[in-house]
């Protein structure tokens, strides 16, 4: 304290005995002082006062913010006082309270807050600010940094916008990356992170200024996965940069970096990893999230596929599955790579397969999904992690008709002698456990095994079991329908259960048949549409009842005599009505755990495992389907109408009607496709047009080739014509220069015409690969126009032509996809051959045939003229 007071006795002038400056005073002295003093030293001194008081007397400081940045303007030159008042405004703009401001009654919560938003009106002020990042000077530097992390946690999205139209604002941020000193590149990490939160524009500028290329050499340089803090948050910077960003992650994919990944995830299986430490655990972690940031179901589809080629290409996908093979893995992380795991496979054939074959490293061989779903049904296993090995198996059952198969053939082998247990087995066991939760969790997992497979809807209607060694055996569909109408049932068993006869009974005329001739169905899905009873569960329960009576109405065949569609519909019509049935109905959209259930595939994880009710596929299968039944039931009144009507309208309805939409999605796609077609065969043209260049600039190229080959041997006589003349022009004046020029100018002809050869050479191979490409690309385009045209009218077929349609055109846009990438490349790389000229060259050589005519007869240069022009 005697020292600062020294020192401000210095700047100020000594103070009259027992008249000590109160700290407002002094820091508008220290002010007055840097603003009006003419020597640096005294503007030096006073800014290092000022830093001192900085957090003590905030307001005050913050209130001469101006000088500070009129020093920033005009004393660029001294790094030590540029020092000072960018470490002054940190202290001013800091979102946290110092120990030194506690007593003072004057500073709020939010003061940092409101000197920031003072400070960035000017937008010019954050520029000087990003302009002292330039500065190698450590003191400058770090300070820039530090400041500019408080404007960023204080006003976030302002300083994203200045930062955005500075010129060069974002490079200079991302050169401190490269930076030496650790300390500068570790807190550049942290203000990346926070520049790069919530905002795509800056996301794509730094992703384009290298960044997955330095991030991923600073994660290497650091050990990697056993690196400290700074790996993480390299990775947590690159989680920013991809989520959410579509074009962020096609560009990490085409720039190899998943690649880079893949020996980050490396664990060595036969070590036990219950030691790994705390950050390390973190650390895996980021590094998951980046990989499911690639691979988000919310992605564009094209992105996703590609990523996961990649991923299992460069065996990032066996690396992430060997983690959970692995003993000692915490439970957090478990959970993480089980939930990569499922996005990484969704959707993708070769992945599920992969995931498929994976062994277990047991004394008992078990596949990694027997392992998981064992872990699924135990319940005394954490609920995330249930929910995880969940979400896990109905990604790999999602478009895996090959998978779906395979698990109903488990069940149909349920009376063989196994040694190992199945997947079947183990849900079947669930599916009538006394576990609530249990139930639920494998009435999902059954019901993802039949969507969109009409053909398994059927082969599970043949799996018998048999409850007891007394009783006689009963299919599955009639047990799920006796656990269901008991009274002792849950209320989670039951809403699984709805949910899995749901999916079974849609699209399915057999399984509504099957399901009608069990006694007491019907009887017991009107007693619960017809309930009286109120609150959120029961509204669910009637509304879910009511959806599967309108399945046995919509898919009736009208083979089972007692319960034809018109008999359904009146006895809704009279015992429960229409505006009943229909507001029942609608209760399932109106709760709550619906619209939380149909937001993401991904099931979310709550405290209470009671709140587990609806999944997202049967969300999904709702929707589409909600309409559809009503209108259908809505189509009956109390007095009735024509059976034939009714018959032909539901057939209508059910069989057609259901397609509308699809095929009218189809046509759409349909254009859509004629119009990449057609734009296409435009680049086609293009592309033939440059090819038709290229060799319209091969011909002149021809042409010059002709031209420097008959000035060479102009010249080549030339130096015939004089034989004597070249052996004496060791003293000669003026003829010997001519001579010497003339030399000169033949060796450059004759390396320039080298040169010409081997260009000639090498732009007639890119000339006859880019005609072999583009007669290619146009059997490629007939074969397109043929499979659009035949896509056209299968279009107009119902029935499983329509899914085939579908399968079709997606393929055709995939192979769009590609053609148009190709075709950019190729076109690309035509114009960069057709774009050279030989315009440069042609005025060298004009230059030089100049020179050379200066110093010759008139006659000769006339000569020389000539072969150039």
């Amino acid at each position: 304290m005697n020292f600062l007071k020294s020192g401000l006795q210095t700047v100020l002038g000594a103070q009259q005995a027992n008249q000590a400056p109160s700290g407002a005073e002094t820091v508008e002295l220290l002010v007055e002082r840097v603003t009006s003093s003419t020597l640096l030293d005294d503007r030096r001194d006073a800014c290092r006062a000022l830093k001192a008081l900085s957090k003590k007397y905030r307001i005050e400081v913050g209130i001469g913010m101006n000088a500070m940045m009129q020093v920033l303007e005009t004393d660029r030159s001294d790094c030590e006082i540029i020092g000072y008042c960018l470490d002054t405004l940190c202290h001013v703009t800091s979102p946290e309270q110092f120990e030194e401001e506690e007593d003072n009654p004057n500073v709020t919560a939010n003061i940092g807050e409101q000197f920031t938003e003072i400070f960035i009106k000017n937008s010019d002020n954050v520029c000087l600010v990003l302009s002292c990042l330039e500065e190698y000077d450590f003191r400058v530097r770090w300070a820039a940094i530090k400041l500019l992390t408080n404007l960023l946690a204080n006003r976030p999205k302002e300083i994203q916008e200045i930062v955005l139209v500075s010129p060069m604002g974002v490079s200079k941020m991302m050169d401190l990356l490269i930076d030496s000193r650790e300390v500068i590149r570790n807190d550049a990490l942290l203000l990346m992170i926070q520049m790069t939160k919530g905002n795509g524009n800056i996301q794509k500028i730094v992703a384009f200024e290298n960044a997955f290329d330095r991030l991923l050499d600073v994660i290497k340089e650091e050990g990697c996965s056993d690196g400290g803090i700074v790996v993480e948050d390299c990775l947590i910077l690159m989680l920013n940069l991809l989520k959410n960003n579509p074009s962020n992650q096609q560009f990490f994919k085409e720039g190899s970096y998943i690649q880079r990944l893949a020996p980050m995830l490396e664990l060595a299986p036969e070590q036990d990893q219950t030691g790994m430490s705390p950050q390390k655990v973190s650390n895996l972690h980021c590094m998951l999230q980046v990989v499911r940031a690639l691979v988000c179901p919310s992605n564009p589809q094209q992105v996703i596929g590609s990523c996961q080629k990649a991923i299992r290409s460069s065996g990032l996908l066996a690396a992430i599955c060997n983690i959970i093979m692995t003993s000692g893995v915490p439970p957090d992380l478990l959970i993480e790579t089980i939930n990569t795991i499922a996005e990484v496979i969704r959707g993708d054939s070769q992945n599920q397969d992969y995931f498929n074959s994976v062994i277990a490293p047991c004394d008992q061989p078990l596949s990694a999904i027997v392992l998981l779903l064992m872990s699924m049904v135990n319940e005394k296993q954490p609920l995330s992690l249930r929910c995880a090995v969940l979400y896990c198996f109905q990604s790999y059952l999602y478009r895996n008709e090959g998978g779906q198969s395979a698990l109903v053939k488990t069940l149909l082998q349920s009376s063989e002698q196994t040694t190992t247990i199945t997947s079947g087995q183990l849900l079947c066991r669930s599916l009538f456990s006394t576990d609530p939760l249990s139930n639920w969790f494998a009435a999902v997992s059954l019901s993802h095994a039949l969507l969109e497979n009409p053909a398994q809807k059927e082969q599970l209607l043949r799996v018998v079991l048999a409850t007891s060694h007394a009783s006689k055996p009963v299919s599955l569909l009639e047990q799920c329908t006796q656990l269901l109408q008991q009274s002792t049932g849950k209320f989670q068993s039951k809403v699984g259960l709805l949910m899995l006869l749901s999916v079974w009974l849609s699209h399915s005329q057999l399984a509504v048949r099957t399901f009608l001739s069990i006694p007491g169905t019907i009887a017991y899905l009107t007693g619960q549409i017809s309930a009286n009873e109120h609150g959120d569960n029961e509204y669910l329960m009637q509304g879910l009842c009511a959806f599967l009576m309108g399945l046995c109405i919509q898919f009736n065949d009208n083979s089972v005599q007692e319960h034809q569609r018109e008999f359904l519909c009146q006895l809704l019509i009279k015992r429960i009505g229409l505006d009943t049935y229909n507001k029942k109905l609608g209760e399932v959209s109106k709760h709550e755990c619906y619209s939380r259930s149909a937001k993401q595939p991904q099931i979310r994880v709550t405290s209470n495992a009671s709140e587990l009710l609806l999944d997202y596929e049967f969300c999904r299968l709702f929707k589409s389907l909600e309409a559809l039944v009503t209108k259908t039931v809505n189509g009956f009144n109390a007095g009735g109408e024509n059976i034939t009507e009714l018959t032909l309208s539901q057939e209508a309805s059910g069989l057609v009607g259901q397609y509308k939409d699809i095929i009218r999605e189809q046509d759409a796609r349909l254009q859509a496709l004629q119009q990449q077609l057609a734009g296409a065969e435009a680049r086609i043209r293009e592309l033939t047009q440059a090819l038709e260049q290229s060799q319209a600039s091969n011909g002149q190229l021809q042409d010059q080739n002709i031209l420097l080959k008959a000035q060479l041997q102009a010249a080549s006589d030339l130096r015939q014509q004089h034989p004597t003349t070249n052996a004496t022009i060791s003293s000669a004046s003026s003829p010997l220069h001519v001579l010497s020029t003339r030399d000169e100018h033949h060796e450059d002809l004759e390396r320039r015409l080298a040169m010409l050869t081997v260009e000639q050479q090498t732009d007639r191979s890119r000339l006859s690969y880019y005609e072999t490409e583009n007669s290619r690309l146009l059997g490629e385009l007939e074969q397109l126009r043929t499979r659009v045209s035949a896509a056209e009218g299968r279009a107009n077929e119902t029935g499983g032509d329509l899914e085939k349609v579908r399968k079709d055109q997606e393929d055709l846009l995939e192979l769009l996809t590609d053609q148009e990438s190709k075709l950019q490349r190729y076109r690309m790389e035509l114009k960069r051959v057709t774009g050279k000229s030989f315009d440069e060259d042609d005025d060298e050589e004009e230059e030089e045939d100049e020179r050379a005519s200066n110093g010759t007869n008139g006659t000769q240069g006339n000569k020389t003229s000539a072969f150039v022009c």
